[in-house]
């Protein structure tokens, strides 16, 4: 005697089994998220050359800073957020408690960036700002995964006349900003996102060689006492 199955039993089956096309794209999924890891460790192993850059960077903030300087720092799209993590990390801190330090991420003054576009044009969004708020002896960072952003070119000239250091996180080298900038570290890799996240490895590494080096500026004699 053939047992037939009830019918809510066959509709309770087929609820948890997934659907044909979710089954096809499981694995092409797998392959994407494998192919993302294996792109950053291939971009990794090259990276590591340049993190005498990344601490040498942390430790000229820590005496421009300590001395009342001020970092200036831009990016656009994924790069703004990097370079807005960078500010926030010496506004506030980065592992331990310390001073809080002037750094102003200045894609991040809405009202400003949109009446400059508005009135002046978007190649002046950041140039106009670093003219305003940038001195002679401070830092202007400027990251950029094409490394030919107009916008960041203008405030590369602007920084570069105001006396400031100006640095680049870019791309692959060369590129304009690179070659327009006092100081930069350039990353090998293939994809944006591969850049972009070494570039937030590199602001971690700055702010440790940053914190580590404050200590012994902060001690030194007639230290930390600049303008502010």
């Amino acid at each position: 005697m053939t047992s037939k199955t009830p019918p809510r039993a066959k509709a309770a089956r087929a609820s948890h089994a997934p659907p044909p096309e979710e089954v096809r794209a499981a694995p092409a999924a797998d392959g994407a998220a494998t192919a993302h890891c294996d792109a950053l460790l291939q971009a990794l192993v090259p990276f590591r050359s340049q993190v005498g850059t990344a601490r040498r960077w942390g430790e000229r903030l820590a005496e421009v800073l300590a001395g009342g300087g001020r970092l200036l720092a831009a990016g656009n799209g994924g790069s703004a957020a990097q370079a807005q993590h960078l500010t926030a990390e010496l506004v506030g801190r980065y592992r331990d408690d310390r001073p809080p330090f002037s750094a102003i991420a200045l894609h991040a003054d809405t009202s400003s960036t949109t009446a400059i576009a508005n009135d002046y044009g978007v190649d002046e969004v950041f140039a106009r700002q670093v003219r305003a708020h940038g001195r002679e002896g401070d830092v202007l960072m400027l990251l950029s995964t094409s490394g030919a952003s107009a916008n960041l070119l203008s405030a590369a000239e602007a920084g570069r006349g105001a006396g400031m250091s100006v640095w680049a996180l870019t791309g692959p080298a060369p590129n304009p900003l690179a070659a327009g900038s006092d100081e930069s570290l350039c990353v090998r890799a293939d994809t944006t996102a591969t850049v972009q996240e070494l570039h937030l490895v590199t602001v971690h590494m700055v702010c440790a060689a940053f914190d580590a080096a404050l200590e012994h500026v902060l001690a030194g004699p007639g230290k930390g006492e600049g303008r502010r």
